[in-house]
């Protein structure tokens, strides 16, 4: 059976969630999904844990959009990266906007690691299952 987390995404598209939630599932993962619709939402999440001191319980990772409403991806990044706190929890970005532009300057604001959305379902759940292998069970992240 596979290890319960907590993941938090950043997706302001319903569907986006729908989906995303299903290719969890389908892979098997029993993880705890969070998801928030704009960096806004999520800052407000992540602050409300901080607010529990010892007891906060803080995402494996963050699968973070980089347009969304309000505060979009690359504004949350940056704040989440100079954040004394925040900043050690892995932030992959997962967005349609594919261009060299642009992950540079995700990486340069403190992404660890920038995907592309798939273009469907089944390279979908690959992408998942490889993602959440990757950050779960391999890399080493401090707590």
């Amino acid at each position: 059976m596979a290890e319960e987390v907590f993941i938090l995404i950043a997706e302001d598209d319903e569907d986006d969630r729908f989906i995303l939630k299903t290719a969890f599932d389908e892979n098997g993962f029993k993880d705890r999904l969070e998801f928030v619709r704009n960096g806004i939402e999520l800052e407000h999440y992540l602050e409300r844990e901080l607010e529990k001191g010892i007891e906060a319980i803080y995402p494996r990772f963050i699968l973070l959009d980089l347009n969304m409403p309000m505060k979009d991806g690359r504004e949350t990044l940056e704040e989440l990266k100079k954040h004394p706190v925040f900043k050690h929890i892995p932030v992959i970005v997962f967005s349609t906007t594919h261009n060299e532009q642009e992950m540079k300057k995700c990486y340069a604001l403190g992404a660890n690691s920038y995907i592309s959305k798939p273009g469907d379902y089944a390279t979908l759940l690959e992408t998942i299952k490889v993602l959440r292998t990757y950050w779960i069970k391999i890399a080493s992240i401090p707590r």
